[in-house]
């Protein structure tokens, strides 16, 4: 994803609201649609609709299992939380305050680092061992810091603090929506809006979280950029103020030049053109089309 395409609509987004003060309606779809994702792609049976209904109606769904609701309700809380958490250290302490209120209810050891091993079923490397945790997740945090006050990147540091995260693994389970909720703080304390990954790019997202275990985190930073352009240009539909905000399927922008619905669609595929999977189209905006001619396409 080119660099200046997601400089251009997050400085569109700032121009119509700040990140840490979203309309309510606004950061509550965004946090349904955030803990609907980060749950389903580790096997949480509720669909998007049942998700939004345990939110909104505070209803259970029936013939779902129960800890499959207390882990939506308590995710969604959690989500809601960041922005209350932009001032504060990412530290040990927060990492076991986030996973006790997500799997407060849910798991026994909510909150408490694991002390036995685990593996990974697929995975190609080992995580850490459990008498080893707390000492990698002390040198984790201090590394941390020590990039947030270098200053680089932000998504650089998003991908290297998420990928040594969740190679540690410090719970017997839930590593994987702690780490995308730490991974969501990280932006938020960068001035860039939350991220949602969904069953649609869980295979990309688990690749190069695979790639990053073996040493490359090129692929996990470009994964993190093409997320972020998903999340602008939809918080840019909801807060924008002119047409060219507006999400349109690349068939309905296909049909005038430069480019046909077919064309708009693979370079979506292919993380170079912002735009989100909505049931089987491609949605992009004309302001994410025009930032794509400007930087990387050919008129």
């Amino acid at each position: 994803m080119n660099e200046n395409i997601l400089k251009e609509l997050r400085h569109s987004l700032l121009e119509r609201v700040s990140i840490d003060s979203l309309p309510i309606p606004v950061l509550e779809r965004q946090s349904i649609a955030n803990t609907w994702g980060t749950n389903s792609i580790e096997g949480n049976t509720l669909s998007f609709a049942e998700v939004e209904k345990v939110i909104r109606s505070g209803q259970g769904v029936r013939n779902r299992p129960l800890g499959d609701i207390i882990e939506t309700r308590n995710h969604y809380m959690a989500f809601m939380s960041l922005v209350s958490l932009i001032p504060k250290r990412i530290d040990l302490v927060m990492v076991q305050e986030l996973h006790e209120k997500v799997f407060k209810g849910v798991m026994q050891d909510a909150g408490q680092w694991r002390r036995s091993n685990v593996w990974i079923r697929s995975a190609s490397f080992t995580p850490t061992r459990w008498e080893k945790v707390i000492p990698q997740l002390t040198e984790w945090q201090r590394e941390y810091a020590k990039r947030e006050t270098a200053g680089g990147d932000p998504f650089e540091s998003a991908a290297w603090m998420h990928q040594r995260f969740e190679s540690i693994h410090p719970f017997t389970d839930g590593n994987g929506r702690v780490g995308r909720l730490l991974l969501n703080l990280h932006f938020l304390k960068h001035n860039w809006p939350p991220v949602s990954i969904t069953p649609h790019n869980r295979i990309d997202y688990l690749d190069a979280l695979e790639k990053g275990n073996e040493g490359d985190l090129a692929s996990l930073t470009e994964f993190l950029r093409v997320v972020m352009s998903q999340s602008l240009i939809d918080l840019l539909d909801q807060v924008g103020s002119t047409k060219d905000d507006e999400l349109l399927t690349t068939t309905e922008l296909g049909k005038k030049p430069p480019y046909s619905a077919k064309y708009l669609a693979l370079r979506a595929k292919q993380g170079s053109l912002p735009a989100m999977k909505r049931a089987r189209d491609w949605m992009t905006s004309r302001r994410a089309l025009n930032l794509y001619l400007k930087y990387v396409g050919r008129g």
